[in-house]
């Protein structure tokens, strides 16, 4: 018996896949053939058209026949004019005469002796530089009139470009010499701002100094018053010491005394009873008491030693006279009443 793979997929199930993936390549065939493909989109290729120079040179041959001609014109026909006449291209040249000097490349060698003047029917000619020399321009020569114009065309336009040349120099030139003065003007204006910034901040220097000294003035003339009204006053404080009288009802205490009846005096007292002592008081310019003497005693030794020690121990405000503190004489009444 042969070994059977039960998991082995069915044959009809391999089948249906295989033609299912068949299906799918065919319609993908047939939507591939279907696309049209876009043309490709060709861009102009940018041609830049050559620049054409041509070199103009004359030839050979008609120099040679110029030079020829010039051999055989006599001196008088050598001068050139200053001012050569342009001729236009619109007139047709006429012919050339058929002399000797017109066309010498007719016979090789020239005659010996030329005619005495040129034909008056022969156009204006021309003078051009050849080897240092200056020959006519022969009607013969008609051929060369496309290569003057070129010439004449290059040298228009190396003029103008020269021109051009000199002209953009000189505008670069304004154009630096018109930086230039903005430069310099700038910096004159900072230079001149600057200037009035220091002139402005010296201004305010000055004004500060001078604000400082006035101040500074006034205090010192305010001391300087202060101080000669405290040496008036010293003065005159030192001047009057003359004790002035004053009455009890003048004086004020900063420190009041206890005026108590003491115990000694008792013994001779009954209770009740009213003592009557008078003092007078030297109180000095910051009102102290400098001395005190009985004035009127009560009858009671004892009680008028005990009221002239009590007084002693009490302080007053100093006494004034016009404004001035001076020494004072105080008469000071003082009652006991005996307890």
């Amino acid at each position: 018996m042969g070994s059977t793979n039960f998991n082995a997929p069915p044959f009809k199930l391999t089948l249906t896949a295989i033609g299912a993936v068949v299906a799918l390549h065919v319609l993908a065939a047939m939507a591939l053939t279907m696309v049209s493909t876009p043309e490709p989109v060709v861009k102009p290729i940018k041609t830049t058209l050559p620049i054409e120079i041509q070199l103009v040179t004359l030839p050979a041959e008609i120099e040679k026949t110029e030079i020829k001609a010039e051999e055989m014109a006599p001196t008088k026909a050598l001068k050139p004019q200053t001012k050569p006449a342009a001729v236009p291209e619109s007139k047709p040249r006429e012919k050339p005469q058929t002399s000797k000097t017109a066309q010498p490349e007719v016979k090789p060698k020239p005659p010996v002796t030329a005619p005495e003047k040129p034909a008056p029917t022969e156009p204006a000619t021309k003078t051009i530089k050849t080897k240092n020399k200056t020959q006519p321009d022969t009607p013969k020569a008609s051929n060369n009139e496309p290569f003057r114009h070129e010439i004449k065309r290059q040298q228009s336009m190396s003029t103008i470009q020269a021109d051009d040349v000199i002209d953009t120099n000189e505008r670069k030139m304004l154009a630096a010499q018109a930086e230039k003065a903005a430069q310099q003007a700038h910096i004159k204006a900072m230079r001149d701002a600057q200037a009035a910034e220091d002139a402005k901040a010296a201004r305010a220097a000055q004004a500060v100094e001078n604000a400082t000294q006035k101040v500074k003035a006034d205090t010192e003339s305010k001391a300087a018053k202060e101080a000669e009204a405290a040496a008036r006053t010293k003065v005159a404080a030192a001047a009057n010491n003359t004790p002035v009288n004053f009455n009890a009802s003048n004086a004020n205490w900063t420190a009041k005394p206890n005026f108590s009846f003491p115990d000694r005096a008792k013994r001779s007292a009954r209770s009740g009873d009213t003592f009557n002592v008078v003092l007078l008081l030297r109180v000095n310019k910051q009102g102290g008491i400098d001395s005190v003497r009985l004035a009127q005693s009560s009858g009671n030794a004892a009680l008028d030693r005990e009221a002239q020690r009590q007084v002693r121990s009490g302080r007053f405000q100093p006494f004034m006279k016009n404004g001035v503190p001076v020494v004072g004489n105080v008469t000071l009444p003082i009652d006991y009443v005996v307890p």
